[in-house]
């Protein structure tokens, strides 16, 4: 379902009682298809590549999380991708990263391979939950500076 079809059928189904504005057919016609399809497919839950190609950079820098963590009631946990290979036009490919689990930097020694990047559905941003809090709150820091502020400084 594109989003010309979503804007006029809500502003064809727009009632006297509901406050929704009616917007004019012109700019309904106005709407490019391929930016309503990418608009729409950017809703929809997708594997991690799909994710990071709609990201500045494809995703380097950021944190993501599969979206079964927030179901499952875990907070604070993601990955922060320090690289990654896009191949078939940000379909498939690798990526590499660090985890944070809880809040806490799981594999701090060097970046590591992600596991089930098209097996399951992923987001942006930690997961949140009720179930198992963090640990440790998030820090806005990347996971490197986190490090690298632990480390004691060498002679």
């Amino acid at each position: 379902m594109n989003v010309t079809r979503i804007l006029r059928s809500a502003s064809t189904s727009a009632s006297t009682s509901s406050p929704a504005p009616r917007l004019p057919r012109a700019l309904l016609n106005l709407v490019d298809k391929s930016i309503s399809e990418n608009l729409t497919n950017n809703a929809k839950p997708s594997n991690l590549f799909e994710t990071l190609s709609r990201l500045p950079d494809d995703g380097v820098g950021s944190r993501v999380h599969q979206t079964r963590w927030s179901s499952k009631g875990i907070e604070g946990c993601y990955w922060e991708i320090s690289r990654v290979r896009l191949e078939h036009e940000g379909t498939r490919g690798k990526a590499w990263g660090r985890l944070v689990w809880r809040g806490k930097v799981i594999n701090e020694e060097k970046e590591e391979k992600i596991r089930g990047v098209l097996k399951y559905m992923w987001a942006t941003g930690a997961s949140t939950g009720k179930n198992l809090k963090a640990v440790q709150p998030l820090s806005p820091k990347s996971v490197l500076e986190q490090i690298k502020e632990r480390q004691p400084p060498s002679p």
